[in-house]
């Protein structure tokens, strides 16, 4: 499938230097779904590129990252395809044989934060960091999860105690991961709603991202 995407920031592409924001849709949605979400992020002089990317597959009116075998499982195959589609694009998106490359962040939510999650844990060099929204790790799918193995990248986590949607036990072992093996620099939010983006990690989500990617405005 050819990269259908939506832009939204100050720069909108005329600079491509800039750093890059990757927004990923859960799964059954579309690019549209997520892109509101780069108003919420910051803005101004030094502001990245927000860039919402549809995903490969087609399902249910939308579209989604990988199949599956059950909520939060992806199958290995279909993951390291679609993490090799979303290399190529992200490769011609934001070179790496430049002088100076952009800062590439990934901000995901749900299925797209489980696809993010893989797309760092396959070449955590590759990225400034990950945001994942609502969602788990993907476990057993062919990427590593060793301790350690996300030393110093910044990673934003947010749960939700009351969502039903992402298995407990996967929401459990991604939050034990992040705290305790992945040696990844963690910030992370629980709120008290359910798997949807709330008013206190979108203000936490902006507040991280202005951080990680200096010069961008709080």
């Amino acid at each position: 499938m050819e990269p259908v995407v939506l832009r939204r920031g100050s720069t909108a592409g005329a600079d491509p230097s800039a750093p890059l924001v990757v927004l990923l849709h859960g799964r059954g949605a579309t690019e549209a779904d997520v892109i509101g979400l780069a108003d919420h992020l910051p803005s101004g002089p030094g502001a990245p590129e927000c860039v919402a990317l549809r995903a490969p597959i087609a399902e249910g009116g939308g579209f989604a990252w990988f199949a599956n075998a059950g909520t939060g499982r992806p199958l290995p195959d279909s993951l390291a395809a679609s993490t090799a589609w979303f290399r190529a694009w992200l490769d011609a998106e934001a070179p790496l044989d430049v002088a100076d490359p952009r800062q590439v962040l990934l901000v995901g939510f749900s299925g797209g934060a489980t696809f993010a999650g893989g797309a760092l844990l396959a070449d955590p060099a590759r990225y400034v960091g990950l945001a994942t929204l609502f969602a788990t790790l993907p476990f057993d799918a062919g990427v590593p999860t060793t301790p350690g193995h996300l030393a110093g990248v910044p990673v934003f986590v947010a749960q939700g105690d009351a969502d039903t949607v992402i298995p407990p036990e996967l929401q459990r072992r991604t939050w034990s991961y992040l705290h305790e093996d992945s040696g990844a620099d963690l910030t992370a939010v629980r709120t008290p709603g359910g798997h949807g983006l709330t008013a206190d990690v979108v203000v936490a989500l902006h507040r991280w991202t202005a951080a990680v990617l200096q010069g961008s405005l709080a």
